[in-house]
């Protein structure tokens, strides 16, 4: 891909967008005791609760050490629980805590307001373009991903 001198290129701009929607989506979620990834795994448990740390690690693609610091920081803070699975208790599930669940409206008020504070300026066309982009980069990285993987 070419591209004018002195311009950044396109995957240096997202690089910088992803970061600076990584940081402004910490600070907001700091305000209310969570980490910038944990939300996805309360948005899991709002689902179903109950699941396990393989569970969630597969459905949020991290690995299983990942979700497990990530878990034991969140009961550290008061948000989930883990219990024995009552057929096998070598495995262990999450719930929520009434503290996990009752953040759930904080929640959802942040990621409108990021998602409100980044969109800002575009309009609903532009949003629906944007928004094909996006699904077509995420499945050409997946793809990629699950090819180099399988190797």
């Amino acid at each position: 891909m070419t591209q004018k001198p002195g311009s950044e290129s396109i995957d240096f701009l997202l690089a910088q967008i992803c970061k600076l929607h990584f940081t402004r989506a910490h600070v907001l979620f700091e305000e209310i005791g969570l980490y910038r990834g944990q939300p996805p795994v309360l948005r899991m448990l709002w689902e179903r609760e109950g699941r396990t740390h393989s569970e969630l690690a597969a459905q949020l693609n991290v690995q299983p050490a990942t979700i497990t610091k990530m878990i034991q920081r969140m009961e550290r803070a008061g948000f989930v629980a883990r219990r024995p699975d009552p057929r096998d208790e070598r495995v262990s599930r999450v719930y929520l805590t009434e503290a996990g669940r009752n953040v759930q409206a904080d929640v959802q008020r942040i990621w409108r307001t990021l998602e409100a504070e980044t969109f800002a300026g575009l309009k609903k066309e532009e949003l629906g373009m944007l928004r094909q982009f996006f699904e077509r980069i995420r499945d050409n990285l997946r793809q990629v991903n699950q090819e180099k993987s399988s190797c």
